[in-house]
């Protein structure tokens, strides 16, 4: 029995040692499965340092942290370091509340850093509406360019602004200043904006180096003062008598308020030097577009004027007390002279303009009020003319004193305009007015190439008694007839001596050539 119990307790044994050993040799097994796999895809210790310190911690997989000592027992290393484990949320009370990002905001308009060369009336307030008031925010645009050499005011496209009487003036502004203009400035049309009259809407006055230019446009609104000044008469009008002894005239119509009887000039520069416009137009002006007054070296160019026929004293270009000008490549159609050259002009230089409607190209009127007038070296070329009232014409009062002298009308093509060549020397916007013995003396004026038709009468020379027209000369003159509406005249010539270079059409026998026997002579105080 003891055998027995011995032989089966042995059998038993074996048995476990048996199931040990395969247990331990299935073990060893997988332990070196897995000690293979490790290997191959294994990091060094340094490399997972570094990527642990640039990343948060990934969660590893079962595998690698069930066996980390197994790799250690296959591939001897630096221990691995153990992961960091992701903070805990904090409670709700302790997170930091959720901020959104505020809101973009355009921010509020505020004038250009200081030492900026660009001034933009719209960071200055202005609305560009075309109702509210702006004047203000130019004034202040102004103010802030004034101070910078070189600077640029803009007034934007695609805006319209409301700007009342406004003065942009030095002399403490910096030179070279230039004035942008792409947008529209229009004029105030209630009269208390005006007060009891002003001379002028917008002005720029003693600066050095003034531009301005653009594609915008100046309206002046001026039809409530046209209204007031029917009917108009010019020197001129005396020579124009309708077949039906009628002038026709615009209709007036009637407005609840009476604007002052002093009409603003719609932009004027006084007292500057090195002034340029360009490439704006100017329109519907009370009185003239544009003035130069006191000022040396203009330049204006590639610039229209716009206003209708029939508005009174609307001058295009007006130059007064002005030298060295030149004036080009402009369209000027408006109700009084295209171009209008005052006392004290002289080295003034005009070529390739359209001018219609209007009173053509004058000089004068002059000597006014028994005042000293000079006008010197004018030259006037490449016209063409349509469709106006006059067309090159030099006119001075009765009892003036002064000279115009060194002109020259060249290459001007007219197209049914009622008097083509005029001097008068008693001009007269009044029904009548006194006759006196002194005048303005008109000498050297030279024409040629004029050509084209006309609708009354072809040349009116109207000379002084006492003061002739000297020097007059005449050479390819062709101007035809066309019966409208008004009497035909042949050419009229009184007191006027000099010289025909060629012959003309139609004939202008009138003129006496060579000098006259005896001309009165000025005194040093009258001569220019």
């Amino acid at each position: 029995m003891i055998m027995r119990k011995n032989l089966r307790m042995g059998s038993i044994t074996m048995i476990m040692l048996m199931a040990v050993l395969v247990w331990s040799i299935t073990l060893e097994t997988c332990i070196a499965r897995r000690g293979r796999h490790w290997r191959h895809n294994h990091r060094s210790s340094s490399d997972l340092s570094d990527s642990l310190s640039s990343k948060k911690p990934k969660s590893h997989s079962h595998h690698h942290s069930s066996h980390n000592n197994n790799h250690n027992h296959h591939h001897k290393s630096k221990p691995k370091p153990k992961p960091k484990l992701k903070t805990p949320p904090k409670s709700d009370h302790n997170k930091s509340p959720v901020v959104s990002p505020p809101p973009k905001v355009q921010p509020p308009s505020l004038p250009p850093p200081k030492g900026s060369k660009v001034f933009n009336v719209m960071d200055f307030g202005a609305k560009g509406d075309g109702k509210c008031d702006d004047t203000k925010a130019f004034e202040a645009a102004w103010a802030a360019a004034c101070k910078v050499e070189a600077s640029m005011m803009i007034i934007p496209p695609e805006y319209t602004f409301l700007v009342g009487p406004i003065s942009f003036s030095g002399p403490y502004c910096q030179a070279n200043i230039v004035f942008q203009l792409d947008g529209t400035i229009i004029a105030p049309t209630d009269s208390k904006s005006w007060g009891k009259g002003l001379m002028w809407w917008i002005d720029f006055t003693k600066l050095k180096g003034i531009k301005v230019q653009g594609k915008g446009v100046i309206d002046g609104r001026g039809s409530g003062w046209w209204q007031q000044d029917y009917p108009f008469i010019d020197g001129e009008t005396k020579l124009i008598v309708p077949l039906n002894n009628s002038v026709p005239m615009p209709i007036r119509r009637e407005f609840d308020w009476k604007m002052p009887s002093i009409k603003p000039t719609a932009l004027r520069f006084y007292g500057s030097v090195g002034v340029e416009v360009s490439g704006i137009t100017i329109q519907n002006s009370p009185q003239c577009h544009l003035k130069f007054d006191n000022c040396v070296d203009v330049l204006v160019h590639d610039m229209a004027v716009s206003s209708p026929g029939d508005s009174p004293n609307t001058d295009g270009i007006h130059l007064q007390n002005t030298r060295d000008v030149l004036i080009h490549s402009s369209t000027l159609a408006c109700g009084d002279d295209c171009i209008s050259i005052q006392t004290g002009c002289s080295n003034v230089y005009i070529h390739n303009i359209n001018c219609g409607p209007g009173h053509g190209i004058s000089i004068g009127s002059l000597g006014k009020d028994s005042t000293k007038a000079c006008v010197s070296n004018i030259t006037v070329r490449d016209v063409a003319m349509h469709n106006t009232m006059t067309g090159v014409r030099i006119k001075t009062w009765q009892g003036g004193v002064g000279s115009v002298k060194g002109i020259l009308f060249s290459n001007i093509q007219l197209n049914e305009v009622q008097l083509p060549i005029v001097i008068d020397q008693f001009y007269c916007d009044h029904t009548t007015c006194k006759n006196q013995t002194s005048a303005v003396a008109v000498e050297g004026v030279t024409y040629e190439r004029i050509k084209g038709t006309y609708t009354v009468k072809p040349v009116h020379f109207a000379c002084s008694d006492d003061f002739p027209c000297v020097d007059v000369q005449l050479s390819g003159i062709e101007l035809k007839p066309v019966q409208e509406r008004y009497h035909m005249y042949d050419p009229f010539c009184w007191q006027t001596f000099g010289e025909l270079n060629s012959p003309t059409l139609p004939p202008i026998d009138c003129l006496q050539i060579g000098k006259p026997a005896r001309n009165r002579v000025q005194s040093d105080h009258d001569v220019c």
